[in-house]
């Protein structure tokens, strides 16, 4: 399989951002890993990279965190759900979270998600990710 040409990943703590970052480059998974601390800051990298003349760079998976500050991955979600259908037809959004309410899960199951993970990152969730939604 191709590397995709982008994947964003959206996490409040840097050094998980910093080690899902060497897995995704070690396992050539994307030609360019970008990363965000907060909802606010993911949905401004969507806005940059998806939205203007080079939308190439547009990420094709997005790992999001559910609990950050800012803009959580609720709000993410939400504010991801209003922009143009076509952008949201060709992202993959994983919610990667060390635990998730009920009430949250039950939120987030009816935004446009492709489904959840435990933390940490793996070669063979990576591995799963991409057979399931890139095959």
């Amino acid at each position: 399989m191709p590397p995709l040409s982008s994947v964003l990943l959206i996490d409040d703590d840097p050094t998980t951002n910093f080690l899902n970052k060497a897995l995704l480059t070690r396992m050539g998974v994307a030609q360019q890993v970008l990363t965000a601390e907060n909802g606010e800051q993911g949905l401004r990298t969507l806005g940059q990279t998806c939205l203007g003349p080079d939308s190439a760079a547009c990420p094709h998976l997005i790992l999001l965190d559910m609990n950050m500050p800012v803009l959580n991955g609720l709000g993410f979600l939400e504010a991801y759900a209003q922009l143009p259908l076509v952008q949201q037809q060709t992202i993959v959004i994983v919610m990667l979270t060390t635990s998730l309410h009920p009430v949250d899960q039950t939120r987030a199951e009816q935004m446009p998600i492709a489904g959840f993970l435990n933390k940490p990152l793996t070669k063979e969730k990576v591995t799963a990710i991409l057979a399931q939604h890139f095959a």
